[in-house]
C-alpha cells in the first residue's frame, strides 16, 4: 500500500488516498504511511536492492537469456555468493526470466539421384568426446531477413560444443559449407592442434556430400560420416545448437533486416557463445574455459571436466 500511495500521491493527496483505502477495508492511516517513509530500510531491503542491481546487469549481458540456474551459477562465477532461493526470489520480482527455445526448421537439401553415398553413419547417435578434435558436427541453418534469406554454417566441436567453425551467405551453395569447415581448420592450426583424423559428421545435404567438400575433408585427414536420410535426431548436437542460435539471438533480436545485420550479430554471439555463456554440457563453464582446463589437466581426471561423461543427457 505505501508503494500505490506513492504512485498517487501528487494526484490525490495522502489523506483521501487513506480513507478511500480504509473504506475498501484496506485500512492504513495516515501516520503510518508517514511513519513507514521515515524509518529507514531494513537490511533485507538493502540486501535486496544490491542482489537485483547484480542479477539486472549479468541477465543483460547474457543477451537477456539465463534462467534463474546459470544467473545464479555466474553470480558465484563473479565472486558473489548469493543463495539460488534468493535469485529466483528476486528474479520473479524483477520479472526476469530466462530464454525457452522453439522449434528448429532444417535446411540442408537431401541429396537426391547419382550414385547412392556410402558412408558410415560413425557416431550412431553417440554425440560426445573424451577431448577436443575427435568428432565435429556440421549442419547449415537459416535466418529470414527483409531482404531475403542468409544461410549459416556451424562445425562443433563435441568435446566442449564448441563452434569451431562458422560462416553466414546470402546462398545456399556448397561453398557455404566449405567456408565453416576452412575456417575451423584455421581456428584449431591456430591454436596448434592438429586436426588429422577428426570424425566429421553431417546430415546427407547436398552441401555435404558434394565433390568439393569431399575432396576437403580428405586434404584435411578428416573421416567421413553421415547420419541416414531425413532423420534429425542423427545430427542432434548440431540440432540443439541451432536450437540455441534461434532462441538466444536471431527471435529475440528479430526482425532482421539485411544479411550483413545477421552476419555481425552471429560473430558477436559465436564470440560469447564459445567465451561467456555458461555451457551445461561445460559443467556451467564456457566451451573455452572447459577446453583449457582440459589441456592444463590431462593426466589428472578427478581436475578434468569431461571425465566420466557418458552420454548426450
Amino acid at each position: 500500500m505505501i508503494d500505490f500511495i506513492d504512485a498517487h500521491r501528487d494526484e490525490h493527496g495522502v489523506e483521501p488516498i487513506c480513507t478511500t483505502l480504509s473504506e475498501a477495508d484496506c485500512k492504513i492511516a495516515p501516520s503510518t504511511y508517514y511513519a513507514a517513509k521515515s524509518r529507514p530500510p531494513s537490511a533485507r531491503a538493502v540486501s535486496d536492492a544490491a542482489v537485483d542491481e547484480l542479477i539486472t546487469a549479468t541477465h543483460q549481458a547474457n543477451y537477456g537469456v539465463y534462467g534463474t540456474r546459470k544467473i545464479w551459477k555466474a553470480l558465484h562465477r563473479q565472486g558473489h555468493p548469493v543463495a539460488r532461493c534468493t535469485v529466483e526470489r528476486r528474479m520473479r520480482a524483477l520479472g526476469l526470466t530466462g530464454a525457452v527455445r522453439g522449434k528448429v526448421t532444417r535446411t540442408t537439401l537431401t541429396a537426391r539421384g547419382g550414385h547412392p553415398d556410402t558412408r558410415p553413419d560413425l557416431l550412431a547417435r553417440d554425440f560426445t568426446a573424451t577431448a577436443p578434435n575427435q568428432r565435429w558436427v556440421a549442419d547449415i541453418t537459416y535466418v529470414p531477413t527483409w531482404s531475403g534469406f542468409s544461410y549459416v554454417a556451424f562445425v562443433t566441436d563435441l568435446f566442449s560444443r564448441r563452434i569451431v567453425g562458422w560462416r553466414a551467405s546470402t546462398s545456399l551453395r556448397s561453398d557455404l559449407a566449405i567456408d565453416a569447415l576452412e575456417h575451423a581448420l584455421w581456428t584449431r592450426a591456430r591454436q596448434g592442434h592438429d586436426t588429422a583424423g577428426v570424425v566429421h559428421h553431417s546430415d546427407r545435404g547436398v552441401q555435404y556430400l558434394s565433390i568439393a567438400y569431399t575432396e576437403r575433408l580428405a586434404q584435411a585427414e578428416a573421416v567421413a560420416s553421415v547420419g541416414t536420410t531425413g532423420d534429425s535426431y542423427d545430427n542432434a548436437a548440431a540440432e540443439s545448437l541451432f536450437g540455441l542460435y534461434k532462441t538466444e539471438l536471431i527471435r529475440p533480436h528479430g526482425p532482421w533486416r539485411t544479411h550483413d545485420a545477421v552476419e555481425v550479430a552471429t560473430a558477436e554471439w559465436v564470440d560469447w557463445f564459445n567465451h561467456t555463456r555458461l555451457h551445461s554440457w561445460c559443467n556451467d563453464r564456457p566451451p573455452a574455459e572447459y577446453e583449457s582446463l582440459h589441456y592444463a589437466h590431462p593426466q589428472h581426471p578427478a581436475e578434468n571436466p569431461s571425465a566420466g561423461k557418458l552420454s548426450l543427457h
